[in-house]
């Protein structure tokens, strides 16, 4: 088993952007609790998990090469 995954992959990559844009928000007087920043921190992972394998589905159907 690898223990190897791309940074967007991490829930604590995802967590750490969420809590610095929540410290943002506050600071302009918009309050995010624990809760919202939780979730938007699992959409944000599931989104780019989405977006990982379109992106891979796009580069093999625009391949030039065959695979066999």
């Amino acid at each position: 088993m690898q223990d190897i995954k791309k940074w967007y992959q991490s829930k604590t990559v995802w967590g750490a952007l969420v809590a610095i844009f929540a410290g943002l928000l506050q600071a302009g007087g918009i309050d995010l609790d624990t809760d919202g920043q939780t979730a938007l921190a699992d959409s944000l992972v599931a989104i780019s998990g989405a977006i990982g394998g379109l992106v891979a589905l796009y580069g093999r159907l625009s391949a030039e090469k065959k695979v066999v």
